[in-house]
């Protein structure tokens, strides 16, 4: 994959997705957007990417938001169009059927929170920091900041840090449920690769219906959610993976999983 904005990698069934503008903090503007939201869809059908890291180019900034140079002069209409476009990338990132996780390596701030929450994971560097500063430029949250992180952290938490605009540390991020994970800045994505490494070593159709069950049950009442959980715990015996699993469960043996 070639982008403007992206670096892509793939190896060893990880790919690693780098915003690559630091002049701009990594800032997103429509080009980078849409590059993203090429770049998931080619990954929902990529055999070789089977666990996507999502990083910053450089030690300062994950993405230090939406790109401001580039919205001031906006009509309403546009604003909401340009609103829309964020919703339908990080849509697609959640979306994604195989495990997306975000390695914050710096600011991430706006619509690099944003970009975070829509990971399924999150990983921190020291030097990470977070917020949701847009009422400091008199507008809201357009990407899923007031819906993703009210969902994540809990309502009360998340208004305080939409309503005020301030940042938090990594080591606050953490202790409020935000970041999986606080490491050095030289440690962040190698500790990344280690978690996808090992999530690749599972049942690959059984993770990817684990994250459906946890996505989808989320917007459904309990007694539903456990149904819609019960129905994919009987897919799951549908596959090979399964009859593989159970079977070298019980030879004690390392399972070789095809994800099929």
């Amino acid at each position: 994959m070639n982008f403007e904005n992206l670096l892509v990698e793939i190896a060893e069934g990880i790919a690693v997705v780098t915003i690559n503008r630091p002049k701009a903090l990594n800032a997103l503007n429509e080009q980078t957007l849409r590059e993203l939201q090429y770049a998931f869809t080619q990954f929902a059908n990529n055999d070789q990417a089977q666990v996507i890291i999502i990083t910053g180019s450089g030690g300062k900034a994950f993405v230090a938001g939406a790109d401001i140079a580039a919205m001031q002069s906006l009509s309403a209409t546009e604003a909401r169009r340009f609103a829309q476009l964020g919703h339908e990338v990080m849509g697609s990132i959640e979306g994604c059927p195989k495990p997306v996780i975000a390695a914050v390596n710096g600011f991430a701030l706006g619509g690099g929170c944003e970009l975070a929450l829509g990971c399924d994971i999150r990983f921190a560097s020291e030097n990470a920091r977070f917020g949701q500063p847009e009422v400091n430029l008199g507008v809201i949250p357009g990407f899923g900041g007031t819906q993703r992180l009210a969902r994540l952290v809990g309502k009360g938490r998340a208004l305080e840090l939409i309503f005020t605009g301030d940042m938090i540390d990594a080591a606050e991020a953490y202790r409020i449920g935000l970041a999986n994970k606080v490491v050095p800045l030289a440690d962040l994505l190698e500790t990344a690769k280690q978690l996808a490494a090992k999530i690749i070593s599972k049942g690959p159709f059984a993770v990817k219906l684990a994250k459906e069950a946890v996505r989808n049950g989320l917007e459904m009442d309990l007694a539903r959610a456990n149904q819609y959980e019960a129905d994919l715990f009987g897919l799951c015996f549908a596959s090979s993976d399964q009859k593989e699993g159970m079977q070298a469960f019980l030879e004690k043996r390392p399972a070789k999983f095809t994800g099929e």
